[in-house]
């Protein structure tokens, strides 16, 4: 595998309406992801080789008992979490915690004051001399206490955990989205946990993916040619370049 792909980023997909939003933001950083469903079996989980996980929000609701979980190979690889919406509160029913039924959704903006600082929040802020951040929700269900182990990092005026950390594992959770543009610190912090907690480089961008796949076609041609369909549209114009 080329270097740009080595640092790389798993996100399981839980039936979120925004998770090719996810792996848009990180790929945005230079990071290279890909989108996997949340019951993708899990030996290849384990064996990807990601530097981070990211769990996506869906439509589920884990005070279901036949709700939709990450497999324990997840919490076994050591390796950093992210929990968005239902990601956060499937990490929360899965690790002791545990969530409820809002006694309405809620869906739009939100403010959430941040009252833990961690690697995920810290010095993150849309108003000036307090840490609190604008956001964007798309919820029923919430956390209602965290597991053991974390810290609550977050709180809105609805909502008793808006965010949360276990800074040893480096796993965290978010009610909110960040991948979505009305969360101003959104793209700050999926840099944050991309870049600064998982360690990745970032390497993929649309200079190095070109000279990445200059080097596999030359690898995979060799001495042999090739017959290439020429339609004038930009895939194939593209392929002929390289």
């Amino acid at each position: 595998m080329s270097t740009i792909h080595l640092d790389k980023i798993l996100i399981l997909d839980f039936g979120a309406q925004y998770t090719q939003l996810i792996a848009r933001r990180i790929r945005e950083i230079g990071v290279y992801c890909e989108i996997w469903a949340w019951d993708h079996d899990p030996a290849e989980i384990a064996a990807f080789g990601a530097k981070g996980i990211v769990l996506s929000g869906g439509p589920e609701s884990t005070t279901e008992q036949d709700a939709p979980r990450a497999a324990q190979e997840v919490f076994d690889s050591g390796i950093p979490i992210l929990g968005i919406c239902y990601g956060m509160q499937t990490l929360a029913a899965q690790l002791g915690g545990s969530t409820e039924a809002a006694d309405a959704r809620e869906f739009g903006h939100a403010e959430v004051e941040v009252i833990a600082s961690d690697a995920l929040l810290h010095g993150l802020s849309d108003h000036a001399g307090a840490s609190r951040l604008d956001v964007w929700m798309s919820h029923g269900d919430h956390v209602a206490t965290a597991p053991p182990g974390f810290v609550v990092t977050a709180r809105t005026d609805r909502i008793p955990v808006a965010a949360m950390a276990n800074e040893d594992k480096r796993w965290y959770g978010v009610q909110f989205h960040p991948e979505v543009t009305h969360t101003r610190q959104g793209q700050a912090l999926l840099r944050r946990f991309v870049a600064e907690i998982c360690g990745c480089r970032t390497l993929w961008t649309a200079a190095n993916i070109i000279d990445d796949q200059i080097v596999r076609v030359r690898e995979k041609v060799g001495a042999d040619e090739v017959v290439l369909g020429l339609s004038g549209g930009v895939d194939s114009s593209v392929a002929a370049a390289l």
